[in-house]
């Protein structure tokens, strides 16, 4: 007989969030890390958590229900999610915030303009407000779901990869680590996506090799896609091929953006063509079609005082390196824009249309074409955009680089089931998180939307295997 009722592979938020609603049910759990601390993807990530119809929301006087998230959900992603799944995590998704809440996650009642300053915020392509920032970030929420492992009494086992799973009879039965087996009544999948796992990336979400030496990995180090190795020996299906969030970034920002520091406000984004195509603080949900619409790699353009006005103490956009950049030739550089657009290789009448017309305008508060300047109220930010008129200019290649999260998963149901080709449901295994597909789509709905299924799904995971091993006991 088994120590543990229910095993769950991952201390990630999913992981955690699975383990402490299953003992909150009565099991007794055991988590299996494969690094050597916990946190996974969550702990690295501002936290932020999309849900509607919450206290946050309603403390501001915001009105939201989750079937006007549904609907926003299913559209944004063309509806090609299944919408009962789809529709249980939009119910569920409120009072799992509720539920960090009520274990102690501060999310603060008050608007917030970015995704660093606590409260709630409009981070996605959604008319209503639902990104949540906690106080302390995803650090916060991994710390507070810890507290409740310790206080649950949960065991957690550090450096301890499993191989695999045990598979009897078309269930699962326990799981396989160190040459050793180890048995239980239910085993929940939370390992993360596959980010770091060049192999699997190539088959199941090529696009991110168009982005080359760009391209660099946000995700944990732990994202090495495990949950495809437990698919093939519990023959699970696997859906969300193609599908992940790879966001535009100029090619010289390798860490998250709270590290990496961001790029001028005043910058235009030019196409091959010399043509501004986009509204260059569009949501990057939407952001990665666009420029792939338009060659998969374009020019971030800016001038001298965007350059100086860079703020310090961030690891890549900084004065000083765009300064370096530019004297090594890795970013383009030129004393007037005709020279400049010359090494873009752009029509130079077209880019310095595009700068005129951007320059009679945005410095003005008006973008007829794009609509930047009610993309940026929407976030808080009334100043006035500068001209781009100060020599030496600037051009920083830029294209979909940053690999966030991958969501090709396992196939899971309303429960957080795993499911087989036939639509089975495979007895004792389940998964959340980005190893639970079909959550998260081939559009990524706003900020906090990872956050919200890993949490959310995790915590559906939790009860459910708590439900499976309590049957089995009797």
């Amino acid at each position: 007989m088994s120590d543990w009722d229910v095993i769950v592979i991952g201390a990630g938020g999913a992981g955690l969030s699975a383990a402490v609603s299953a003992a909150e049910h009565g099991a007794k759990v055991l988590i299996l890390e494969a690094e050597k601390e916990i946190g996974g993807s969550t702990q690295l990530s501002a936290g932020m958590f999309t849900a509607a119809d919450t206290s946050v929301q309603r403390a501001l006087g915001i009105q939201d229900s989750p079937a006007q998230f549904f609907q926003h959900y299913m559209d944004l992603n063309q509806w090609r999610l299944r919408p009962g799944l789809i529709k249980t995590f939009c119910e569920s998704a409120g009072p799992a915030l509720e539920w960090l809440i009520k274990l102690g996650v501060d999310f603060p009642s008050k608007l917030s303009t970015n995704a660093h300053e606590g409260g709630l915020m409009q981070a996605g392509v959604e008319a209503i407000w639902r990104g949540h920032v906690p106080r302390d970030q995803g650090y916060g929420i991994v710390s507070v779901l810890n507290q409740h492992r310790l206080a649950k009494g949960i065991d957690l086992l550090l450096d301890n990869r499993v191989d695999d799973l045990v598979v009897r009879d078309g269930h699962v039965a326990g799981i396989k680590i160190g040459g050793e087996e180890i048995e239980t009544s239910a085993v929940v999948v939370a390992s993360g996506g596959f980010a770091h796992n060049d192999y699997l990336r190539k088959l199941y979400y090529p696009e991110t090799l168009e982005a080359g030496e760009d391209l660099f990995i946000v995700a944990a180090p732990g994202s090495r896609g495990d949950h495809i190795r437990f698919a093939e020996s519990a023959q699970a299906a696997l859906t969300g091929h193609g599908w992940g969030l790879l966001m535009v970034t100029s090619y010289l920002q390798r860490l998250h953006h709270w590290q990496s520091g961001f790029p001028p406000r005043s910058r235009i984004y030019i196409n091959r063509e010399g043509d501004r195509f986009m509204n260059e603080d569009i949501p990057y949900a939407v952001s990665p079609g666009i420029v792939r619409d338009n060659g998969n790699s374009v020019w971030n353009v800016f001038d001298e005082k965007a350059r100086l006005a860079l703020p310090p103490g961030y690891a890549h956009w900084t004065a000083q390196r765009v300064k370096d950049d530019a004297h090594s030739g890795a970013m383009l550089s030129a004393p007037t824009l005709e020279e400049l657009a010359s090494k873009m290789h752009v029509p130079a009448d077209r880019l310095m249309a595009s700068i005129k017309r951007w320059n009679e305008q945005l410095p003005h508060g008006t973008d007829p074409d794009f609509l930047r300047q009610a993309t940026m109220h929407n976030k808080g930010d009334d100043k006035p955009l500068d001209p781009i008129a100060q020599a030496p200019f600037y051009a920083a290649r830029t294209g979909p680089a940053e690999l966030v999260c991958t969501h090709t998963g396992l196939v899971i149901d309303n429960e957080a089931r795993v499911r087989n080709a036939s639509g089975s449901v495979i007895a004792g295994l389940y998964a959340a998180g980005e190893a639970g597909g079909g959550v998260l789509g081939n559009r990524y709905v706003g900020g906090g939307n990872s956050v919200a299924n890993a949490i959310t799904m995790g915590r559906i995971a939790g009860m459910s295997a708590a439900a499976d091993a309590a049957a089995r006991a009797h």
